[in-house]
This record gives structure tokens, C-alpha cells and sequence, in this order.
């Protein structure tokens, strides 16, 4: 017991291993999207209501600056899809292994992001 412990933590030199980032992204992306559900309800409500909301709401995701909001909140649901898909996986005790986690901790980050681009491309 003569070991001298940290009174506190620096949590910026702390590295987090893949899946506790991808863990945390997860939660993170869980967090933004239920935050930010009323917005989007919203513009489907108006688009939805009469010719004239959507011709606003249009108009609105038009400007580059909300496509760039878009495209972050689609990753975040994206994100939040394929990591939810890899944590039941998880809870049925599939992929448990230190090697499996990791691989489907890449792999989780690397659908996100491609579906991510893929919609960009689709929407610019």
C-alpha cells in the first residue's frame, strides 16, 4: 500500500480503448437525438401540413449550413443504429471476445460513416 494514487484523474490522458469510445458515441448519439426529435417532428409536420411549409422547409434544407446540421444528425441516428444493432448482438453474448469487439467496433464505425457519406453525396 505504499503506492502514491492520483488525488484526481486527468481524463485527457486517458485512452480509451475502440469499444468504449464506440460505447460512448453510442449514448452521445442517443442523447443528441433525443434532444433534438422535436425539430425534426417539426419540419415533418410542416412539409407535411400544406404546400407552403413544405416549400419553406425545402428551402431551409437547401442552405449548406443546414445540410451540414443534417448530414451530423444523420450520423448520429446512423451511429446510434449500427451501434444499438452491435450492442443486442453483445447482449445475446455474440461477439463478446476482446478480438470480436474490437472487429465490430471498426466495423459499427466504418457503416456509420459510410452510410453517412453515401447520404451526403445523395444530398448534395
Amino acid at each position: 500500500m505504499s503506492q502514491k494514487r492520483p488525488k484526481h484523474l486527468d481524463l485527457t490522458k486517458i485512452r480509451l480503448p475502440l469499444p468504449a469510445l464506440v460505447s460512448i458515441l453510442h449514448r452521445a448519439s442517443g442523447a443528441v437525438l433525443f434532444l433534438f426529435i422535436w425539430l425534426f417532428l417539426y419540419g415533418l409536420e410542416q412539409s407535411l401540413s400544406s404546400p407552403q411549409g413544405f416549400t419553406f422547409i425545402k428551402s431551409f434544407v437547401a442552405h449548406p449550413l443546414a445540410k451540414l446540421l443534417l448530414l451530423g444528425f444523420l450520423w448520429a441516428y446512423l451511429h446510434h443504429l449500427c451501434a444499438g444493432i452491435r450492442h443486442l448482438a453483445m447482449d445475446a453474448h455474440y461477439g463478446t471476445e476482446l478480438a470480436a469487439a474490437r472487429a465490430s467496433s471498426w466495423a459499427v464505425l466504418a457503416v456509420s460513416i459510410g452510410l453517412t457519406l453515401a447520404a451526403a453525396v445523395a444530398l448534395w
